[in-house]
């Protein structure tokens, strides 16, 4: 009963060992390859991803100061839409201009 005990351990252990070993190095490639992609200074900039279903992705990838929105499935890669960067844009000064017009039936002088 207790050789049995110990040849399960003998056997068990190693196995045990192996898989939390595998699984840091699984983490450990994974986790450079997302650092990878996010480094600075190159021409592809992932911005942002949004899970729309299991398998489904919609992402946001930045490239030559454009923005491209992809659709990402199991299949592949669909390029859906493009846009000038946010960086690129200039916002126009959107606040209303007051004229100096008087009022129709008012003059135009203050009392």
């Amino acid at each position: 009963m207790i050789a049995e005990y110990f040849l399960r351990l003998a056997l068990l252990l190693p196995l045990l060992a192996l898989l939390i070993w595998g699984s840091l190095r699984l983490t450990r490639y994974l986790q450079t390859r997302i650092v990878g992609a996010q480094g600075g200074g190159k021409a592809a900039e992932l911005i942002e991803t949004i899970l729309l279903a299991p398998g489904l992705k919609l992402a946001v990838v930045r490239f030559h100061d454009q923005e491209i929105l992809l659709g990402c499935s199991r299949s592949g890669l669909v390029r859906l839409g493009e846009a000038p960067g946010r960086d690129a844009l200039t916002t126009p000064n959107i606040a209303p201009t007051i004229e100096q017009n008087p009022a129709p039936g008012t003059s135009g002088s203050a009392v």
